[in-house]
């Protein structure tokens, strides 16, 4: 097992030293590539996205997949270290991406490595380590769903503190237009769209949704840009926001979005309707598991790749989620030996 923490280790150290921002993970996937290849484990890659599967791998097995992305978001501005030099300091190790979800991502690697040689698995392993999921992109997860094997469940890589996220809201995101009429804004001329945004925008603010999901809680609405006018002297005729919808079980999008165009005037048109909210069942054996070794379990107000994978799953991983996309981020070296141990023991209970 040492050794296991050691490579999961020095292979983060590498993944930190390599810029893989969203769409720009080409270099990160042939670190990955090497990765295996060294580990003497064949890896298949479309795109930037890299996977593997267990040596005893058997078609008539059902199969779990093990997710983590290897993409980031580009460093905060209130970095003080060179988000690119990976450095241990006082048992944290520095750099972009090492909580979010580098940590997760070499503690799944590793704990892929420990089953890689086991024969008379219950389940197969397949490992992905997947692009884009910082910009719930099209070129990650969702890109190679159907060049993978049939997948039965899935224990997505995120920083969680290693509890277990057993459902997850999915996203909605409006683009809204509230019209008006131009005018001069020294004359009782025109009709402001501004003013027409704002009643729809106080709807949006203190709208609560009637059915309440016991896993996710209250859906949540929050206007999060708005735009409008060119000239100080000039009544806008549209102004346009956008609305963050994060979605929970108790309604699909569809229903969503219908009650949100009868309550409103603007215009609303969805981006997408790709992220939908996710979960597992209370007596799936991955759920059964966490409870019978005490992991706490939760629902989860963010989005992840969770949201693109069509089938059970559960979100959990090393580093806590409060340090993504932070200034100077990191992850305790500890909480990597803490994941594969974590990761380990729940899929012992599952696949052995």
């Amino acid at each position: 097992m040492d050794s296991l923490y050691e490579k999961a280790t020095n292979l983060l150290i590498k993944l930190i030293a390599v810029p893989s921002f969203s769409k720009e993970e080409d270099e990160v996937a042939s670190v990955l590539e090497e990765f295996f290849e060294k580990e003497r484990v064949h890896s298949y890659r479309k795109g930037n996205n890299v996977w593997v599967k267990n040596l005893y791998f058997d078609p008539a097995k059902p199969t779990v997949l093990l997710n983590s992305h290897h993409d980031t978001v580009k460093p905060n501005p209130q970095y003080t270290r060179d988000p690119f030099k990976p450095e241990i300091i006082d048992g944290k190790l520095f750099g972009l991406g090492s909580n979010d979800a580098g940590g997760p991502l070499v503690s799944l690697i590793g704990t892929f490595l420990h089953y890689y040689p086991q024969q008379n698995l219950k389940y197969n392993i397949v490992l992905a380590a997947t692009a884009e999921e910082e910009i719930s992109g099209t070129g990650g997860v969702e890109s190679i769903w159907t060049s993978l094997p049939s997948i039965d469940f899935a224990i997505v890589g995120e920083p969680t503190l290693c509890q277990m996220a057993t459902a997850e809201k999915g996203l909605m995101v409006l683009d809204c237009i509230a019209r008006g009429k131009a005018g001069h804004a020294a004359r009782e001329e025109g009709i402001n769209a501004i003013y027409e945004a704002l009643p729809d925008i106080e709807w949006f603010r203190n709208y609560k949704f009637p059915i309440i999901s016991q896993t996710l809680g209250p859906i949540k609405m929050t206007v999060t840009i708005i735009n409008a006018g060119k000239q100080h002297n000039v009544v806008p005729a549209e102004c346009h926001y956008t609305v963050d919808v994060r979605v929970t079980d108790a309604y699909s999008l569809e229903e969503l979005l219908e009650v949100i165009k009868q309550n409103v005037k603007s215009e609303v048109s969805p981006r997408s309707m790709r992220m939908r909210p996710s979960g597992i069942a209370e007596d799936h054996p991955l759920v059964q598991a966490a409870i019978k070794l005490g992991i706490e379990r939760y629902g989860s107000p963010t989005t992840s790749d969770q949201a693109l994978i069509p089938t059970p799953s559960v979100k959990m991983g090393p580093g806590d989620s409060a340090r993504s996309h932070s200034a100077d981020e990191f992850i305790y070296a500890d909480e990597i030996r803490q994941g594969i141990d974590t990761y380990i023991k729940v899929l012992n209970e599952v696949i052995l």
